[in-house]
């Protein structure tokens, strides 16, 4: 059977019309996305693929193939490398402003907890990761091996996905072709490349948490948290109570009921540029509520990691553990 032929009769699976048409199996969507990772699936055939994927809605059996074929297409982590903290950043919101998440997770290393940040941000018509990034003097890594580097001397990395698996970028590029999300976009916050032992995630739509606690449960995961976070970021801006939810692979899946910070008003995103993100890191500005989505974005990490099962308690935390920055 030639390559085309195979592939489709991936597509005739999900596209046979109701009652006959079913989701993808696990291996079936591991070997259907390893084709079109390798190049062995026509244009015309992926595009039929990812779209039919995205219209059925996601299934966590076919993100986890998916996503279990891209990790044996990618670079693998380095032996020895040790990372505690996994943290996806893929949104492309387009009412975000400033990255504050970044200088969250800044704080984080600076605190002794390593972090992979891994992402793309090619399709944000706001600040991205590279820009904030770039204001306060630190660049992506290019490839694996220098994210490791930069996680030894500082405990922090950004590996674009573009340097972590260039054919899952090229799918995700697609997007200027749909006008729409694939799936794709669901697998890439997955990945986890480093297997690190812990993650935190955010989404844009609150029913895509049961997909990813779904796919980190299949995936063997320790611990991820999941939130509706602001531009599908994992970011908790409190201006009122919130949730998240918990999996963790002894005790199962829980939710977190998040506490506010009295007072605060909306910030005006608008007015966001890489100096002022710059200036907050530095110390040389402190808008009130920037700050305090930057400390609740720390007590989600602190949640996820286990350090702490108290929200408030992590709050608390998250506000020395930024004032300690140094």
């Amino acid at each position: 059977m030639s390559s085309e032929a195979q592939f489709a009769g991936f597509i005739a699976t999900l596209g046979r019309g109701p009652g006959r048409s079913r989701a993808l199996t696990r291996d079936e969507a591991r070997t259907a996305f390893g084709m079109i990772l390798r190049g062995e699936a026509d244009p015309h055939q992926v595009g039929a693929l990812l779209m039919l994927l995205r219209f059925r809605g996601e299934d966590a059996e076919e993100i986890t193939g998916l996503g279990q074929a891209v990790r044996a297409d990618m670079a693998p982590a380095p032996d020895g490398l040790a990372v505690e903290l996994d943290w996806p950043s893929y949104g492309a919101g387009r009412t975000r402003g400033a990255p504050w998440f970044v200088l969250s997770a800044l704080a984080l290393a600076r605190a002794g907890v390593t972090v992979l940040m891994h992402g793309s941000n090619e399709f944000s018509s706001a600040i991205t990761v590279e820009d904030g990034l770039a204001a306060i003097g630190l660049a992506p890594a290019a490839d694996m091996a220098s994210a490791a580097a930069a996680l030894r001397d500082g405990g922090f990395a950004y590996l674009p996905l573009r340097a972590l698996c260039p054919a899952m970028q090229r799918l995700l590029d697609m997007r200027r072709l749909f006008g729409l999300r694939s799936p794709v976009n669901t697998a890439a916050r997955l990945l986890n490349p480093a297997d690190a032992l812990f993650g935190v995630d955010g989404v844009f739509h609150p029913p895509y948490i049961d997909v990813h606690l779904g796919v980190a449960e299949r995936m063997g995961r320790r611990r991820l948290l999941v939130l509706k976070g602001g531009g599908g970021e994992a970011e908790r801006v409190p201006l009122k109570p919130g949730s998240a939810t918990l999996w963790d692979r002894e005790q199962g899946r829980r939710e977190l009921a998040l506490p506010a910070v009295e007072g605060l008003r909306a910030h005006p995103v608008a007015t966001d540029t890489p100096a002022g993100l710059a200036a907050v890191w530095n110390g040389e500005a402190t808008p009130e509520t920037p700050l305090a989505t930057i400390q609740a974005t720390i007590a989600l990490a602190l949640l996820a990691t286990g350090r702490t099962d108290d929200p408030a308690a992590a709050m608390r935390d998250g506000a020395t553990i930024w004032a300690a920055r140094g």
